[in-house]
């Protein structure tokens, strides 16, 4: 399998992982999906990702993860293999992983295989899509060992 990830640290935390493993959760995520692309994986901090929010989505404030499917201006004779860009806030998915009582591991995973889905075009605007997404993402997040993500935790 050809995937190329170039991965950009902007905003590296004690808590983020490594390259390999976000090596491996991108290839999970496109395992049987697709064998052959390119992507961006950009760990920013919360003033970039507020800036990418609100330029993009009209919202303010920082967000944990957001995808960006590379769509070609001019058409390209040949097939690309060029995905997007996935860009995740270290800050905000420190927090939440916290707030949330998730292993830091499980929900850095969840946020880079929930950004690659949304550049291989899974949705969660409708009921329907989110179902689908969802449960791919559970699918995939318990093949790699980690916890079902959208389960609640009560202490």
């Amino acid at each position: 399998m050809a995937i190329n990830i170039d991965i950009q640290r902007i905003c590296p935390l004690s808590d983020s992982p490594s390259d390999a493993d976000i090596q491996l959760w991108v290839k999970t995520a496109l395992d049987q999906r697709e064998s052959c692309a390119e992507l961006s994986i950009r760990i920013v901090n919360k003033s970039e990702s507020a800036a990418l929010n609100h330029q993009y989505r009209g919202k303010q404030g920082a967000t944990n993860v957001l995808s960006f499917p590379f769509d070609a201006v001019i058409p390209v004779p040949l097939p690309i293999p060029i995905l997007g860009d996935v860009v995740i806030c270290a800050p905000v998915v420190s927090k939440e992983a916290s707030q949330q009582g998730k292993i830091p591991q499980a929900h850095w995973a969840h946020m880079v295989i929930h950004g690659v889905l949304h550049l291989l075009g899974y949705d969660h605007v409708e009921d329907e899509q989110a179902q689908i997404m969802e449960q791919l993402e559970t699918d995939i997040l318990l093949s790699l060992g980690y916890p079902a993500p959208y389960t609640e935790i009560h202490e």
